[in-house]
């Protein structure tokens, strides 16, 4: 293949990712809006649906053989979706706050999951325990949604819960088919950011080998930044809308996603690379969760000179790549 036929290929396969991921977030979002979901959930189906790029692009690039490239594409992702889904949408609407509940509960889950890819690449973990630490902590999150949801504990209890769930919409009468046509959407869109991803992957190593770039670089440097875009629009769309706890939860949420669905569990079946960027790529990420989760907990929420660090905090992780890649 040319390196003309695979630039077109990769914008090609690039658009037509990021335009099916863009409307499956922004379907899934709607339909819970209408459904009254508490706005952590809202966030979490967000980004279920704007994550996909970013893992499907994994996955294609640990079945192609590209390990390294699979790592770089979901640890940079994420550090790049704190610095754009929360730092640039500070910048942009001004202010992003939540309840301290809910930010409790969604930082330190992300924190954990963080701090779990860490002492994985360092071998003070293996795989399958990272991969049980995981679930582990992952339950409370899972419980504090099915409790403040159902009917088992009591009312003054339940409505503590769901504060930790972020603020709720009124739920509006829906008619089946506002119900079962977003629902249709999600096999085509997830067949176009599935092949979308592939046609992505192969057409990036590509480019980048040509270029003499190595595989880490092209995930974090090149599948991150363009697979990232529909979490960027959707959180900035979020923070404009001022619903700062779906907006921290969807950038949680996928991050967490990409972690546990992207590097644990296939860490079960390959072995990544654990060398120095690698390793301090891992860090870097954990820090800038940390980071971010303390720039929240102001009663007043993080401003623009706080957006601006998280930004700054990306462009200063993309230059470490370029000089010790």
């Amino acid at each position: 293949m040319s390196n003309g036929l695979a630039a077109v290929y990769f914008i090609v396969s690039l658009v037509a990712t990021l335009y099916a991921a863009a409307v499956f977030a922004d379907k899934l979002d709607k339909l819970g809006h209408r459904l009254g979901l508490p706005e952590a959930l809202l966030g979490l189906l967000t980004a279920a649906g704007a994550d996909a790029p970013e893992l499907a692009s994994a996955v294609a690039a640990l079945t192609s053989g590209a390990k390294d490239t699979g790592f770089g594409v979901l640890v940079g992702a994420s550090v790049l979706n704190v610095a754009t889904m929360l730092g640039l949408s500070v910048v942009v609407c001004g202010c992003v706050r939540l309840r301290r509940e809910q930010l409790v509960l969604e930082g330190s889950v992300a924190a954990g999951v963080a701090l779990l890819v860490v002492l994985m690449m360092f071998g003070v973990l293996p795989a399958w325990a990272v991969l049980v630490v995981a679930v582990v902590l992952l339950t409370p999150y899972v419980a504090v949604v099915a409790l403040a949801e159902g009917h088992v504990l009591s009312v003054r209890r339940r409505i503590a819960l769901r504060r930790t769930m972020g603020e709720r919409h009124r739920r509006m009468p829906l008619r089946s088919r506002e119900i079962w046509q977003p629902l249709l959407l999600i096999v085509p869109a997830v067949a176009a950011i599935v092949l979308g991803s592939i046609g992505m992957v192969h057409a990036a190593i590509h480019l980048g080998h040509s270029a003499g770039m190595p595989d880490v670089l092209i995930g974090t440097l090149v599948l991150a930044v363009v697979t990232s875009l529909p979490n960027a629009y959707t959180g900035i769309r979020l923070g404009i809308a001022g619903r700062g706890s779906a907006l921290v939860s969807e950038t949680m949420n996928s991050n967490t996603i990409n972690l546990v669905g992207g590097i644990m569990i296939p860490a079960l079946f390959v072995t990544f690379a654990s060398g120095a960027l690698e390793r301090a790529d891992a860090i870097w990420l954990l820090v800038a969760t940390v980071l971010a989760t303390a720039l929240l907990f102001p009663r007043g929420g993080i401003r623009r000179v706080g957006g601006g660090v998280l930004v700054l905090s990306w462009i200063a992780f993309a230059v470490v790549q370029a000089v010790f890649g």
